[in-house]
């Protein structure tokens, strides 16, 4: 059997640890803390089990129109993934010829380079400053991650909407973590004269469904009909459907849950600061935070995991000096600093 050789060469990407025991503090993959919309549970309680022996809704009529309605666009402007990673893979397909290249803010979520080498193109870094970014010619597909991740930082709509219009490709706004923001991009998607803009949204982070994978995303009709030309024949489950648009239908759920979070990211980026670590403000459900000297983020890393407590360490040149953490419970961030006094201290 032979492999080809972008697979054999492949650096793939490696998600967050996912430990089984239950005994731990898990804030390094970016989850919610609290549970989905009770919504969700009597969807499953409830669910007609005769439906599984059919297969499921190809275009998800009705999580599409509901997405449709709330962002005040049409079904047609709606396409929903398995999971966002799944709505990245098929834009590099749709979108990308072979003599081209894609690009992201450096840094960014690294799954963006890596889906460029299983495509066999080329990846850049664009410039942080979104206006002092020069792409090269042939750069077709630019992917903004907005709130950015590992960082937090969130970009003005404004600055986005000026580097599309200059951009001659396609622009993908991931807003993985936009509930947890002060602004969005949305309006981008749905205005008639942005052409090249596409933005993504999961269930993954704000809505709690991260076990789900339900992702979905709106943009030109044009560019979401290319989507569903070369998405597979059922790519979402009935049961994903169903649950998905449930919690998307409780938005008091949504809205608490959001609230909650934000709330213990301001205490906990407060404490960290007054402790001497180095705290950025984030528009996210995670910090990317840099300890006090002479202490390194990496070695804090393996002995709060010594401690059963799992945050996210990046060993790249950009993000070897900090921690990401994900944004818990009161009681979890309460029991990461003590761990993280006594750490410091000693």
């Amino acid at each position: 059997m032979k492999i080809t050789k972008i697979v054999q060469n492949l650096t793939p990407y490696v998600p967050g640890e996912q430990p089984k025991d239950k005994d731990v503090i898990k804030l390094n993959t970016n989850e919610n803390p609290y549970p989905p919309s009770p919504a969700c549970r009597e969807v499953l309680k409830n669910f007609d089990l005769d439906k599984l022996r059919r297969y499921p809704d190809p275009v998800f009529t009705d999580l599409r129109a509901a997405i449709a309605t709330r962002f005040g666009t049409t079904p047609a402007h709606v396409f929903v993934g398995n999971g966002s990673d799944e709505i990245l893979s098929l834009v590099m397909k749709a979108f990308v010829e072979n003599d081209e290249c894609v690009g992201s803010l450096d840094p960014s979520y690294s799954l963006y380079k890596t889906l460029a080498d299983i495509r066999g193109v080329p990846w850049k870094p664009l410039a942080m400053n979104l206006d002092e970014a020069t792409p090269p010619a042939n750069m077709a597909m630019a992917f903004i991650t907005n709130p950015n991740a590992p960082t937090g930082i969130v970009k003005d709509p404004a600055e986005i909407a000026r580097f599309s219009a200059r951009f001659p490709g396609v622009v993908l706004i991931d807003e993985a973590y936009a509930d947890f923001a002060p602004c969005n991009c949305m309006a981008l998607a749905t205005a008639a004269e942005n052409t090249n803009i596409i933005v993504m949204r999961t269930f993954s982070k704000s809505y709690s469904l991260a076990g789900l994978r339900v992702g979905f995303c709106v943009g030109p009709e044009d560019l979401i009909d290319a989507l569903y030309r070369i998405k597979d024949s059922y790519n979402v489950d009935a049961v994903a459907q169903a649950v998905a648009l449930a919690a998307f239908n409780d938005t008091a759920c949504l809205a608490d849950h959001v609230s909650r979070v934000k709330a213990t990211r301001e205490r906990f980026i407060a404490d960290l600061r007054a402790r001497g670590w180095d705290a950025p403000e984030s528009g996210s459900n995670f910090v990317f935070v840099k300890p006090p000297a002479p202490h390194t983020a990496v070695d804090i890393f393996n002995a709060l995991r010594e401690r059963h407590i799992y945050v996210r360490y990046f060993s790249a040149e950009k993000t070897r000096d900090r921690l990401r953490i994900t944004i818990g419970t009161d009681e979890q961030m309460a029991s990461l600093l003590s761990a993280l006094d006594d750490l410091i201290q000693n």
